[in-house]
């Protein structure tokens, strides 16, 4: 998918939202500004969260009512960390966990996690896989 905007990206993971089932657990990669926490916001939209959405970068992790989950694991070293933080346990608490920065936890992750990567196309385009 293209998305020229951020509204297209909101609306896209909106629509991303509703294949989602309670206990799921998505990585979500791209550099630096690619548009991961907008993605999360269109996330939180199909979910049914009207709360604000913000970056969790120094929190580690938001909790948005037990439906969503929002990590951001850039200044994590390892899974141990994720660990003695607590947030492995929020993996099996029954709400969507979306996980950015997810490969410097890659060895606490659960199997058969779903995948978005988000792309910079341009100043404003971005390409979003899913996997």
């Amino acid at each position: 998918m293209i998305s020229k905007s951020e509204r297209e990206t909101i609306e896209y993971a909106a629509s991303y939202a509703k294949t989602l089932s309670p206990g799921d657990v998505v990585l979500l990669s791209g550099e630096m500004g690619a548009g991961k926490t907008v993605f999360v916001k269109g996330l939180a939209k199909g979910l049914g969260i009207e709360d604000e959405i913000t970056s969790p970068t120094y929190a580690y992790m938001n909790d948005y009512g037990g439906v969503l989950y929002h990590y951001d694991c850039y200044r994590l070293k390892n899974g141990a960390q994720a660990e003695a933080l607590g947030l492995c346990d929020y993996f099996y608490a029954g709400g969507v966990c979306v996980i950015e920065w997810s490969e410097n936890i890659a060895d606490v992750l659960p199997e058969n996690c779903k995948r978005v990567a988000i792309l910079k196309r341009g100043e404003c385009e971005r390409e979003i896989l899913l996997g």
